[in-house]
């Protein structure tokens, strides 16, 4: 059984950091593309990140460029997110997602999802 499970939310002042964890298993992580994605309050899901299988090659949403960076250890089966210079408007719900064998870098396509962290940036 495929699982995605996120940690590492919870409040933080504007400026502020944090990084979050994706716990995979139930599959061959090192085979797959993943990605964060974010649920504002009242919002569609927005793609925040991607990384490919290797971990070396990344993309970014253009409001998060140069404030977080994705990684992942292909030995824990863990996808992470930095975040840094936290932003009131980067409040949301993360979630990571594992996109489908085959799907191109770009497609916003996803097979499985966890159920998500609160990030809640405020003073």
């Amino acid at each position: 059984e495929v699982q995605l499970v996120e940690s590492g939310g919870g409040l933080v002042q504007p400026g502020g950091s944090l990084r979050l964890s994706c716990a995979a298993s139930g599959f061959t992580f090192s085979n797959y593309v993943m990605s964060w994605v974010r649920q504002a309050p009242g919002k569609g899901r927005e793609w925040v990140s991607r990384i490919n299988n290797g971990g070396g090659s990344t993309s970014y949403t253009d409001s998060v460029k140069g404030r977080f960076t994705i990684s992942r250890d292909n030995a824990k089966s863990t996808l992470y997110l930095q975040m840094n210079s936290l932003k009131p408007e980067d409040t949301a719900v993360y979630y990571c997602a594992r996109k489908p064998l085959g799907s191109s870098w770009y497609a916003q396509e996803y097979d499985y999802w966890g159920q998500g962290t609160q990030v809640t940036v405020s003073s």
